[in-house]
């Protein structure tokens, strides 16, 4: 390892570890600070010589682990019934931007082929931007966020035809340029040998076919039945750094897998991070990857920013900044619209539109293929260069514009009227996630009636083809709760996501609604103390009971009985529960908990007191009982 090589490394990080943290702060979102961090140390790469592209290159395989990720978190049922929105509603964006950007080439006095090899690169979008940034803000599971995936899922599938279609629109009088150019400079590959790794070269198209549908079966049989072997194996060793390893070469044999066939190797991970979903060890291959992919995917937001040419930017400004505002006005149009005709309201639909709306990673390895190929003259794929790097800038932005100005508007209103409740029920259960749908089955099946609130369309609409009665409707609205009944109600179930919402929620009815009985869904320890001090005395974490009974589960394995791992665990319980009371007099909803002196003396005062008593409690459990 050389020092320019240490130098380089230490200067990305510092870049990065200084920036994240104070964009954050200033609610600009990590992608940013990593882009504008870029930008900062962009000429002091270039005075030490580094190689911001092949940098930008390696630290792609970030994206490759992200989607890896994504694939993890979801099952075969779920992306089944994303078909839709993969293939047609992904499949109209593509070609309708395309067609759109090919034509306002064309009024420039462009060649059809120029303008179509354009309207390729700026018909995709930045996978790894976009899903960073929905996956940051929780809203990668809304009907916006689910749309958006759908797409640029539909976009790295479509890679693969436009890296086929590329070199078939070469220009001959731009072919004749690029060989005298190579010719003059030496560099045919003489004395220099370079391994040829792909699968596919040399094949017709049936062989190519055929050879891609058996790596993609080879995907899913390792995914399916090598992946619990492979890792049972590895496990032996104890060896945590072993395992991290087994992990790594895994998805970069698959990434490679992909690449030597001439599939998108994003697109491969994807795939069998789907198939690997159901493994014993899908946790621990997620917690094993997400750190490097959250490194590679930071260097690479900063190779983005150092790859802005600045002088040519200068020479070119209006120019390029007019091209890149204009693809942007113009993807976001296609966006708005397609997403009108597949149903997608308010909020949503902005989040679609101006998500996608930049250019995307893969432009820039698009453009460099068609100026290898003789497509577009390297002079036009420059200015190209600096539009797609601009557009990733500018992404960020747009997601502030949607956050501060768009969703406020929509948190309110929706455009799609929310369902008439004929019968409200006396239960009523405000969202039907992984939480909520548990409580609502349990209460049915008990013979009670409930009426169900969700704001998520596309997940009702799941809900109904199985025969579940919910609404759909915001919870937060007044209006909406005195249409689900609130005023004869006699308990509220708040099992719906977002603390803030929650507790918002659970504020307004304890203050509105007193003869009302909320049980409340709380997300951590100090959430219960938010709950607490808006009137809520009926509050729920998600993971304590979970957390308890394999405290118990632990206990049994460590020899005690049933009934005394149960009578120790109570013990637990009740203590903490004591404590959680004494603690919650003293909390204020309006002061962050380690500024709160009162607060943190008491905590001071009685953890270690708190922890001998419990201990005392439960060693009393042990020697009356064992």
């Amino acid at each position: 390892m050389t020092a320019e090589f240490m130098l380089i490394t230490f200067t990305l990080f510092l870049a990065g570890v200084l920036a994240v943290p104070i964009a954050s702060r200033l609610g600009l979102g990590s992608v940013l600070g990593y882009l504008l961090a870029g930008i900062v140390i962009s000429p002091f790469l270039h005075w030490m010589g580094a190689d911001v592209v092949a940098l930008q290159h390696f630290s792609e395989f970030g994206v490759v682990m992200m989607l890896f990720i994504v694939g993890l978190e979801m099952n075969p049922r779920a992306l089944w019934n994303m078909r839709s929105r993969i293939f047609v509603l992904g499949g109209l964006q593509v070609a309708l931007t395309t067609v759109l950007v090919m034509l306002i080439a064309m009024v420039f006095d462009l060649p059809t082929t120029v303008g179509l090899a354009i309207g390729l690169v700026f018909a995709l979008s930045s996978t790894a931007i976009v899903n960073q940034t929905l996956r940051e803000k929780g809203l990668l599971r809304s009907d916006g966020g689910q749309a958006s995936f759908s797409v640029l899922l539909m976009q790295d599938i479509a890679v693969i035809p436009m890296l086929a279609l590329i070199p078939l629109l070469a220009m001959p009088e731009l072919a004749e340029t690029l060989s005298h150019r190579t010719a003059e400079t030496g560099d045919h590959g003489a004395g220099v040998s370079h391994l040829n790794l792909s699968l596919v070269d040399g094949l017709n198209g049936w062989q190519t076919a055929l050879v891609t549908l058996a790596a993609i079966a080879a995907v899913i049989f390792i995914g399916t039945y090598l992946t619990t072997p492979v890792f049972r194996f590895v496990a032996r060793a104890r060896l945590r750094e072993l395992f991290v390893t087994a992990a790594l070469m895994m998805v970069l044999g698959i990434a490679l897998l992909m690449t030597v066939v001439g599939l998108s190797p994003a697109l491969g991970t994807f795939l069998a991070g789907v198939v690997m979903g159901g493994s014993a060890y899908r946790h621990e291959l997620e917690s094993d990857i997400d750190p490097f992919k959250g490194i590679f995917l930071g260097v690479f937001f900063i190779t983005v920013g150092a790859s802005i040419d600045f002088t040519l930017l200068g020479q070119n400004i209006a120019l390029v900044l007019g091209l890149t505002i204009g693809l942007i006005v113009l993807k976001c149009a296609v966006l708005m619209v397609l997403g009108r005709a597949f149903h997608l309201t308010g909020g949503d639909r902005w989040l679609f539109g101006l998500g996608l709306a930049q250019a995307g990673e893969f432009g820039f390895v698009l453009l460099s293929f068609t100026v290898a190929n003789a497509v577009i003259p390297k002079e036009i794929a420059d200015l190209l260069l600096l539009v797609v790097a601009l557009s990733m800038l500018l992404t960020p932005a747009q997601f502030i514009i949607y956050d501060r100005v768009i969703a406020p508007r929509y948190s309110n209103e929706d455009t799609r009227e929310a369902d008439t409740i004929e019968t409200p029920a006396e239960i009523i259960i405000a969202g039907h996630g992984r939480f909520g749908g548990i409580v609502n089955r349990a209460l049915r099946a008990a013979g009670y009636d409930t009426t169900v609130l969700d704001y998520s369309s596309e997940q009702l609409e799941m809900l109904r083809r199985f025969g579940i009665s919910v609404h759909f409707g915001d919870a937060t609205r007044p209006d909406m709760l005195q249409a689900a009944g609130i005023e004869d109600a006699k308990i509220l179930v708040v099992a719906m996501d977002g603390k803030e919402a929650i507790t918002e929620l659970t504020r307004h009815v304890c203050a509105h609604f007193p003869n009302v009985h909320v049980v409340a869904r709380a997300v951590d320890r100090n959430h219960v103390y938010d709950l607490w001090s808006v009137g809520c005395r009926d509050v729920i974490r998600e993971v304590y009971d979970s957390s308890l009974r394999m405290t118990r589960s632990t206990f049994e394995a460590l020899g005690h009985s049933r009934a005394t791992a149960e009578r120790m665990i109570a013990e637990f319980d009740t203590a903490d529960r004591e404590v959680m009371l004494d603690l919650a007099q003293l909390h204020d909803i309006d002061t962050p908990t380690f500024e709160n002196e009162a607060y943190m003396r008491r905590v001071d005062e009685m953890m270690k007191v708190w922890e001998e008593q419990l201990a005392g409690r439960v060693a009393k459990v042990t020697r009356t009982a064992d």
